[in-house]
């Protein structure tokens, strides 16, 4: 019964989205957004405690306050985007959006490179996977949560198929990725949450910090030479959003292998701290990113 509800609710803000101006969308998310954050005692202590991971001391409590309600403000964006984008075709999914250094990708294209894209929850992260997938006319394997309600989590991989994107579930996707990269599709991995030693992760350097990450990337692309292709989506106005790919991260190769994965996971975290410290206000500071090594600081 409460699949059903998550099902009507979902239709409704879907037509709601469809039917407001996006003006009025937009003040109506913004002050849901204030509204949360002021409420939400225990992502607001998350969110402030993150980032004082990050910047230390440095930011005011505007600043802070700032950023926390810009993080549910985006949260909401990415979910009414994602409703909004049913139904379309890939020419109407890339209007609003533009690419920077796409070379980096045709490149890899021409030379029948294998190819893993690695980005984070950064701005509107939902539709990166399909506009890069309906750019380069190409099938992107990405990964990710199984949702709890099974109606609300085929909607959610009908709405991404619908672009060129498959998803692939957690729970045994690094056999789906491997086949998907042997079978001339790329790979797309959000590679920006906490990952413990127990569940496989690696110790990388995070904005000064001592963070858990996961080295799937780094082992699949030091296994089968694919090429890793940092790529991350911005946007000023919500309207009209911005992809933008890094130059491809050097696979490394010697005898020992758990340092070449670690240095190799090293760099795929450097970039991802780049692209937050230019515009901190886009990534979700909700997720508790240094859990598994400053688990203290996170408790209520």
């Amino acid at each position: 019964m409460i699949d059903y509800l998550y099902l009507f609710i979902y239709k409704f803000f879907t037509l709601l989205s469809k039917l407001l101006p996006k003006k009025v969308m937009d003040l109506l998310l913004l002050g849901l957004s204030k509204i949360v954050y002021r409420l939400d005692n225990k992502h607001r202590q998350i969110i402030h405690t993150n980032l004082e991971l990050a910047f230390g001391h440095t930011l005011t409590k505007a600043q802070l306050d700032k950023i926390g309600m810009r993080t549910f403000y985006n949260m909401l964006q990415t979910i009414i985007g994602f409703m909004k984008r049913y139904g379309k075709t890939q020419q109407e999914l890339l209007e609003n959006v533009s690419f920077k250094n796409e070379q980096f990708v045709q490149h890899a294209i021409d030379t029948n490179q294998k190819i893993i894209f690695m980005t984070g929850h950064y701005s509107n992260w939902e539709l990166l996977a399909p506009a890069i997938a309906a750019k380069f006319k190409i099938t992107l394997a990405a990964v990710g949560r199984k949702l709890d309600s099974k109606l609300m989590d085929q909607v959610l991989k009908k709405n991404r198929e619908q672009f060129g994107v498959e998803l692939l579930y957690r729970k045994g996707a690094m056999k789906g990725m491997i086949k998907a990269l042997k079978n001339g599709k790329a790979v797309g991995l959000l590679l920006d949450q906490s990952l413990g030693e127990k569940q496989g992760g690696i110790k990388v350097e995070f904005f000064g910090k001592s963070a858990g990450h996961s080295p799937a990337a780094s082992i699949l692309s030091r296994t089968l030479d694919a090429t890793v292709i940092p790529a991350f989506i911005t946007t000023d106005d919500y309207e009209n959003y911005t992809v933008t790919f890094h130059e491809p991260l050097p696979i490394i190769k010697t005898e020992d292998k758990d340092e070449d994965i670690r240095l190799m996971t090293q760099a795929q975290a450097d970039i991802t701290q780049k692209v937050i410290e230019a515009k901190p206000e886009e990534w979700f500071w909700v997720h508790k990113r240094w859990k598994t090594y400053y688990p203290d600081l996170y408790k209520e």
